[in-house]
Protein backbone atom coordinates (compact mmCIF):
# COMPACT_ATOMS: atom_id res chain seq x y z
CA UNK A 1 0.00 0.00 0.00
CA UNK A 2 2.35 3.00 -1.48
CA UNK A 3 2.53 3.28 2.20
CA UNK A 4 2.73 5.53 5.33
CA UNK A 5 0.00 4.93 8.35
CA UNK A 6 -1.29 7.33 10.91
CA UNK A 7 1.76 7.88 13.36
CA UNK A 8 4.83 9.56 10.73
CA UNK A 9 6.92 7.07 10.28
CA UNK A 10 4.83 3.50 11.15
CA UNK A 11 1.06 3.71 10.33
CA UNK A 12 2.57 6.70 8.03
CA UNK A 13 4.82 4.05 6.66
CA UNK A 14 1.80 1.45 6.34
CA UNK A 15 0.17 1.71 2.95
CA UNK A 16 0.58 0.52 -0.29
CA UNK A 17 2.09 0.20 -3.47
CA UNK A 18 1.41 3.78 -3.85
CA UNK A 19 0.83 4.99 -0.60
CA UNK A 20 3.80 4.52 2.02
CA UNK A 21 6.36 5.21 -0.40
CA UNK A 22 10.03 5.28 -0.01
CA UNK A 23 11.50 8.39 -0.65
CA UNK A 24 15.04 10.37 -1.16
CA UNK A 25 18.25 10.16 -2.22
CA UNK A 26 19.95 7.58 -0.26
CA UNK A 27 22.96 7.43 1.56
CA UNK A 28 26.04 6.21 -0.09
CA UNK A 29 27.24 4.31 2.65
CA UNK A 30 28.69 1.18 1.81
CA UNK A 31 26.18 -1.98 2.49
CA UNK A 32 27.01 -3.77 5.99
CA UNK A 33 26.45 -6.23 8.01
CA UNK A 34 22.98 -5.51 9.81
CA UNK A 35 23.18 -8.91 12.48
CA UNK A 36 22.76 -7.19 15.42
CA UNK A 37 19.34 -5.76 13.83
CA UNK A 38 18.00 -9.34 12.93
CA UNK A 39 15.66 -10.70 16.22
CA UNK A 40 16.02 -14.33 17.52
CA UNK A 41 12.83 -15.17 16.45
CA UNK A 42 13.17 -14.10 13.03
CA UNK A 43 14.23 -17.87 11.79
CA UNK A 44 12.93 -17.33 8.22
CA UNK A 45 15.70 -14.68 8.19
CA UNK A 46 19.58 -14.81 8.13
CA UNK A 47 22.80 -12.89 7.16
CA UNK A 48 20.63 -9.55 6.82
CA UNK A 49 22.17 -6.50 5.23
CA UNK A 50 20.87 -3.06 5.57
CA UNK A 51 21.23 -1.56 1.92
CA UNK A 52 20.62 2.36 2.51
CA UNK A 53 20.94 4.53 5.62
CA UNK A 54 18.67 7.16 6.32
CA UNK A 55 16.20 9.15 5.05
CA UNK A 56 12.54 7.25 3.57
CA UNK A 57 13.55 4.42 1.10
CA UNK A 58 10.94 1.46 0.41
CA UNK A 59 9.31 -0.52 -1.95
CA UNK A 60 12.24 -1.93 -3.62
CA UNK A 61 11.92 -4.64 -6.19
CA UNK A 62 14.63 -7.43 -7.70
CA UNK A 63 15.62 -7.23 -11.27
CA UNK A 64 15.31 -10.56 -13.47
CA UNK A 65 18.65 -11.47 -12.77
CA UNK A 66 18.80 -10.72 -9.11
CA UNK A 67 21.54 -8.09 -8.88
CA UNK A 68 19.89 -4.99 -8.89
CA UNK A 69 17.00 -3.18 -6.80
CA UNK A 70 14.66 -0.29 -7.81
CA UNK A 71 13.14 1.57 -5.54
CA UNK A 72 11.61 5.03 -4.11
CA UNK A 73 13.64 7.06 -1.69
CA UNK A 74 13.68 10.78 -0.21
CA UNK A 75 15.66 12.36 2.17
CA UNK A 76 13.62 15.56 3.24
CA UNK A 77 10.41 15.07 4.55
CA UNK A 78 8.94 18.43 2.53
CA UNK A 79 10.31 16.62 -0.92
CA UNK A 80 8.64 14.32 -3.04
CA UNK A 81 9.50 10.57 -3.98
CA UNK A 82 12.04 9.23 -6.96
CA UNK A 83 13.22 6.38 -8.45
CA UNK A 84 16.46 5.01 -8.03
CA UNK A 85 18.59 2.06 -8.89
CA UNK A 86 21.25 0.04 -6.60
CA UNK A 87 23.77 -2.49 -7.68
CA UNK A 88 22.96 -4.90 -4.44
CA UNK A 89 26.48 -6.33 -4.22
CA UNK A 90 28.40 -2.51 -4.00
CA UNK A 91 25.36 -1.06 -2.64
CA UNK A 92 26.14 1.97 -5.75
CA UNK A 93 22.98 3.97 -6.27
CA UNK A 94 21.76 6.42 -8.87
CA UNK A 95 18.80 8.28 -9.44
CA UNK A 96 16.96 6.71 -12.69
CA UNK A 97 13.84 8.81 -12.55
CA UNK A 98 13.64 12.73 -13.60
CA UNK A 99 14.13 14.59 -10.27
CA UNK A 100 10.91 16.37 -11.24
CA UNK A 101 7.47 15.66 -10.20
CA UNK A 102 6.83 13.06 -7.29
CA UNK A 103 7.32 8.95 -8.40
CA UNK A 104 5.94 5.82 -7.27
CA UNK A 105 5.99 2.44 -7.90
CA UNK A 106 9.09 1.52 -10.11
CA UNK A 107 9.55 -1.97 -11.49
CA UNK A 108 11.61 -3.77 -14.23
CA UNK A 109 11.05 -4.12 -17.46
CA UNK A 110 12.61 -5.69 -20.66
CA UNK A 111 14.83 -8.20 -18.52
CA UNK A 112 15.82 -5.26 -16.28
CA UNK A 113 17.03 -3.36 -20.37
CA UNK A 114 14.17 -0.68 -18.89
CA UNK A 115 12.00 0.16 -16.10
CA UNK A 116 8.62 1.04 -15.70
CA UNK A 117 6.94 3.67 -13.17
CA UNK A 118 4.03 6.08 -12.27
CA UNK A 119 5.18 9.98 -12.12
CA UNK A 120 3.58 12.96 -11.67
CA UNK A 121 5.86 15.35 -13.53
CA UNK A 122 4.27 14.80 -16.91
CA UNK A 123 1.02 16.85 -15.32
CA UNK A 124 3.32 19.30 -13.21
CA UNK A 125 6.91 19.48 -13.05
CA UNK A 126 6.49 20.71 -9.14
CA UNK A 127 6.25 18.37 -6.15
CA UNK A 128 2.56 18.18 -5.46
CA UNK A 129 1.40 19.32 -2.12
CA UNK A 130 0.98 16.94 0.45
CA UNK A 131 -2.66 16.52 1.68
CA UNK A 132 -4.69 18.02 4.76
CA UNK A 133 -5.11 15.51 7.64
CA UNK A 134 -6.66 17.65 10.04
CA UNK A 135 -9.81 15.74 9.24
CA UNK A 136 -8.13 12.53 9.57
CA UNK A 137 -5.41 10.17 7.54
CA UNK A 138 -5.81 9.72 3.79
CA UNK A 139 -3.53 8.92 0.92
CA UNK A 140 -3.10 11.34 -2.22
CA UNK A 141 -3.78 9.37 -4.60
CA UNK A 142 -2.79 12.03 -7.19
CA UNK A 143 -4.92 12.57 -10.16
CA UNK A 144 -1.49 13.51 -12.07
CA UNK A 145 0.33 10.18 -11.63
CA UNK A 146 0.83 7.89 -14.77
CA UNK A 147 2.90 5.13 -15.95
CA UNK A 148 6.18 5.82 -18.29
CA UNK A 149 8.83 3.60 -19.09
CA UNK A 150 12.57 4.37 -19.31
CA UNK A 151 16.17 3.11 -20.34
CA UNK A 152 17.54 1.32 -17.33
CA UNK A 153 19.58 4.21 -16.82
CA UNK A 154 16.35 6.78 -17.09
CA UNK A 155 16.64 8.23 -20.65
CA UNK A 156 14.40 7.26 -23.74
CA UNK A 157 11.46 7.97 -21.54
CA UNK A 158 7.76 7.09 -22.79
CA UNK A 159 4.30 7.66 -21.73
CA UNK A 160 1.82 4.67 -21.32
CA UNK A 161 -1.13 6.13 -19.87
CA UNK A 162 -2.67 9.47 -20.52
CA UNK A 163 -6.32 8.80 -18.57
CA UNK A 164 -7.57 11.37 -16.37
CA UNK A 165 -6.85 10.31 -12.47
CA UNK A 166 -4.46 7.83 -11.06
CA UNK A 167 -2.60 5.01 -12.33
CA UNK A 168 -0.14 3.72 -10.89
CA UNK A 169 1.27 0.43 -8.56
CA UNK A 170 2.27 -0.94 -11.65
CA UNK A 171 4.01 -4.88 -11.87
CA UNK A 172 5.35 -7.05 -14.37
CA UNK A 173 4.27 -10.79 -15.46
CA UNK A 174 6.86 -13.08 -15.16
CA UNK A 175 6.74 -13.42 -18.92
CA UNK A 176 7.41 -9.84 -18.95
CA UNK A 177 4.68 -9.48 -21.44
CA UNK A 178 1.60 -7.99 -19.36
CA UNK A 179 1.56 -4.95 -16.67
CA UNK A 180 -0.77 -5.30 -13.99
CA UNK A 181 -1.59 -2.25 -12.54
CA UNK A 182 -4.39 0.02 -10.02
CA UNK A 183 -5.96 2.63 -11.98
CA UNK A 184 -9.88 5.42 -10.90
CA UNK A 185 -9.60 5.81 -14.57
CA UNK A 186 -13.67 4.23 -14.20
CA UNK A 187 -14.34 6.03 -11.21
CA UNK A 188 -13.81 3.36 -8.22
CA UNK A 189 -10.16 2.14 -7.33
CA UNK A 190 -9.60 -1.08 -9.44
CA UNK A 191 -7.00 -3.70 -11.04
CA UNK A 192 -6.23 -3.44 -15.01
CA UNK A 193 -3.97 -5.15 -17.14
CA UNK A 194 -2.17 -4.16 -20.05
CA UNK A 195 0.31 -5.11 -22.57
CA UNK A 196 3.72 -4.12 -21.98
CA UNK A 197 3.51 -1.10 -24.27
CA UNK A 198 0.57 -0.21 -23.09
CA UNK A 199 -1.81 -1.62 -25.54
CA UNK A 200 -5.36 -3.71 -24.97
CA UNK A 201 -6.23 -2.38 -21.41
CA UNK A 202 -8.49 -4.90 -19.84
CA UNK A 203 -10.44 -3.92 -16.03
CA UNK A 204 -10.18 -7.24 -13.93
CA UNK A 205 -11.61 -6.06 -10.53
CA UNK A 206 -15.42 -4.63 -10.49
CA UNK A 207 -16.55 -4.17 -6.35
CA UNK A 208 -16.60 -1.08 -4.88
CA UNK A 209 -14.01 -0.02 -2.80
CA UNK A 210 -10.08 0.10 -3.04
CA UNK A 211 -8.35 -2.71 -4.99
CA UNK A 212 -4.48 -2.52 -5.31
CA UNK A 213 -1.06 -3.71 -4.57
CA UNK A 214 -1.45 -6.55 -7.43
CA UNK A 215 1.80 -8.72 -8.11
CA UNK A 216 1.63 -11.68 -10.29
CA UNK A 217 2.21 -15.46 -8.79
CA UNK A 218 5.63 -16.73 -10.34
CA UNK A 219 3.98 -18.99 -12.90
CA UNK A 220 2.23 -15.83 -13.99
CA UNK A 221 -1.69 -17.40 -13.75
CA UNK A 222 -2.62 -15.94 -10.59
CA UNK A 223 -2.83 -12.47 -8.80
CA UNK A 224 -2.54 -10.95 -5.24
CA UNK A 225 -3.43 -7.79 -4.47
CA UNK A 226 -4.88 -5.90 -1.35
CA UNK A 227 -8.36 -5.00 -1.15
CA UNK A 228 -10.42 -2.66 1.47
CA UNK A 229 -14.35 -2.89 0.76
CA UNK A 230 -16.77 -0.43 2.46
CA UNK A 231 -18.68 -2.33 5.69
CA UNK A 232 -21.86 -0.49 4.74
CA UNK A 233 -23.25 2.47 2.79
CA UNK A 234 -22.26 5.03 5.08
CA UNK A 235 -18.28 3.62 4.41
CA UNK A 236 -18.92 3.88 0.71
CA UNK A 237 -20.37 7.40 0.43
CA UNK A 238 -17.25 8.32 2.13
CA UNK A 239 -15.22 6.55 -0.18
CA UNK A 240 -16.64 7.80 -3.21
CA UNK A 241 -16.79 11.03 -1.63
CA UNK A 242 -12.86 11.54 -0.57
CA UNK A 243 -12.06 9.73 -3.87
CA UNK A 244 -13.43 12.61 -5.75
CA UNK A 245 -11.36 14.20 -4.51
CA UNK A 246 -8.39 12.65 -5.07
CA UNK A 247 -8.35 10.79 -1.83
CA UNK A 248 -8.35 7.69 0.18
CA UNK A 249 -8.74 6.62 4.12
CA UNK A 250 -7.51 3.20 4.88
CA UNK A 251 -9.39 0.92 6.32
CA UNK A 252 -9.31 -3.18 7.02
CA UNK A 253 -7.50 -4.01 3.85
CA UNK A 254 -7.36 -8.17 3.59
CA UNK A 255 -5.27 -10.31 0.97
CA UNK A 256 -7.34 -11.51 -2.31
CA UNK A 257 -6.22 -14.05 -5.11
CA UNK A 258 -7.73 -13.97 -8.42
CA UNK A 259 -6.73 -15.48 -12.02
CA UNK A 260 -5.00 -13.60 -14.48
CA UNK A 261 -7.63 -12.65 -16.17
CA UNK A 262 -9.90 -11.77 -12.91
CA UNK A 263 -11.65 -14.69 -12.49
CA UNK A 264 -12.34 -17.00 -9.30
CA UNK A 265 -11.94 -14.30 -6.69
CA UNK A 266 -10.96 -15.51 -3.53
CA UNK A 267 -10.58 -13.39 -0.22
CA UNK A 268 -7.09 -15.04 1.83
CA UNK A 269 -7.22 -13.50 4.97
CA UNK A 270 -9.93 -12.33 7.62
CA UNK A 271 -7.63 -10.35 9.85
CA UNK A 272 -9.34 -7.41 10.34
CA UNK A 273 -6.58 -5.44 9.78
CA UNK A 274 -4.13 -3.27 7.62
CA UNK A 275 -2.74 -6.19 5.66
CA UNK A 276 -0.76 -5.00 2.62
CA UNK A 277 1.81 -5.26 0.36
CA UNK A 278 1.54 -8.39 -0.66
CA UNK A 279 3.65 -11.29 -2.76
CA UNK A 280 3.77 -14.80 -3.78
CA UNK A 281 6.79 -17.18 -1.86
CA UNK A 282 8.70 -19.07 -4.68
CA UNK A 283 5.98 -22.49 -4.33
CA UNK A 284 3.35 -20.45 -5.65
CA UNK A 285 0.92 -21.46 -2.51
CA UNK A 286 2.14 -19.13 0.09
CA UNK A 287 1.97 -15.07 0.44
CA UNK A 288 4.10 -12.96 2.24
CA UNK A 289 2.43 -9.18 3.48
CA UNK A 290 2.93 -6.71 5.64
CA UNK A 291 0.41 -6.48 8.61
CA UNK A 292 -0.83 -4.97 11.92
CA UNK A 293 -2.21 -8.17 12.88
CA UNK A 294 -2.98 -8.64 16.06
CA UNK A 295 -3.06 -5.41 17.12
CA UNK A 296 -5.35 -3.57 14.18
CA UNK A 297 -5.02 0.01 15.89
CA UNK A 298 -1.45 -0.55 16.51
CA UNK A 299 1.52 0.66 14.78
CA UNK A 300 3.57 -2.59 14.69
CA UNK A 301 3.68 -3.99 11.21
CA UNK A 302 5.39 -7.05 10.98
CA UNK A 303 6.30 -9.45 7.72
CA UNK A 304 3.52 -12.28 7.92
CA UNK A 305 3.48 -15.39 5.83
CA UNK A 306 0.15 -17.49 4.64
CA UNK A 307 -1.47 -20.33 2.33
CA UNK A 308 -3.41 -18.94 -0.14
CA UNK A 309 -6.05 -20.75 1.38
CA UNK A 310 -5.94 -18.64 4.16
CA UNK A 311 -4.45 -21.09 6.54
CA UNK A 312 -1.16 -22.04 8.22
CA UNK A 313 -0.37 -18.15 9.11
CA UNK A 314 3.01 -17.10 10.45
CA UNK A 315 5.26 -14.26 11.75
CA UNK A 316 8.29 -13.61 10.02
CA UNK A 317 9.67 -10.70 11.54
CA UNK A 318 8.52 -9.12 15.04
CA UNK A 319 11.08 -5.55 14.83
CA UNK A 320 8.65 -3.68 16.97
CA UNK A 321 8.61 -1.03 14.46
CA UNK A 322 7.65 -1.22 10.77
CA UNK A 323 8.21 -3.83 8.21
CA UNK A 324 6.68 -4.41 4.64
CA UNK A 325 7.04 -4.28 1.52
CA UNK A 326 8.49 -7.89 1.27
CA UNK A 327 9.90 -9.80 -2.06
CA UNK A 328 11.65 -12.63 -2.60
CA UNK A 329 14.65 -12.52 -5.20
CA UNK A 330 13.67 -14.09 -8.86
CA UNK A 331 15.52 -17.81 -7.43
CA UNK A 332 13.80 -17.58 -4.48
CA UNK A 333 16.89 -17.79 -2.13
CA UNK A 334 16.67 -14.23 -0.71
CA UNK A 335 13.61 -11.89 0.59
CA UNK A 336 14.28 -7.48 0.47
CA UNK A 337 11.51 -5.72 2.65
CA UNK A 338 11.74 -1.68 3.99
CA UNK A 339 12.06 -1.69 8.17
CA UNK A 340 12.05 1.17 10.53
CA UNK A 341 14.61 -1.03 12.50
CA UNK A 342 17.79 0.48 13.80
CA UNK A 343 16.51 4.20 12.30
CA UNK A 344 18.41 6.82 13.79
CA UNK A 345 15.60 9.26 12.97
CA UNK A 346 11.87 9.51 13.50
CA UNK A 347 10.45 8.63 10.33
CA UNK A 348 14.04 6.64 9.08
CA UNK A 349 13.24 3.60 7.00
CA UNK A 350 15.90 1.55 5.11
CA UNK A 351 16.11 -1.40 2.60
CA UNK A 352 17.08 -4.76 3.85
CA UNK A 353 18.13 -7.86 2.75
CA UNK A 354 18.41 -11.54 4.39
CA UNK A 355 19.09 -15.11 3.23
CA UNK A 356 15.63 -16.89 3.54
CA UNK A 357 15.81 -19.97 5.48
CA UNK A 358 12.37 -22.58 5.34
Amino acid sequence: MSRRGVARGLLILVATSSSLRAQGPPSLTPPAPAAALLRPDETHLKNLRQLTFGGENAEAYWSPDGKRLIFQSRAELDGCDQAYVMEVATGEKRMVSTGRGRVTCAYFLEGGRRILYSSTHLHSPECPPRPDYSKGYVWPMYPGYDLVTADADGGSLRRLTETAGYDAEATLSPDGKTIVFTSVRDGDLEIYTMNADGTDVKRLTREPGYDGGPFFSPDGKRIVYRRDAPADEAGLLRYRDLLARGLYAPGTLEIWVMDRDGANKRQVTRLGAASFAPFFHPDGRRIVFSSNHPEPKGRNFDLCLVRDDGSGLERVTSDPTFDGFPMFSPDGKRLVFASNRGAKARGETNIFVADWVE
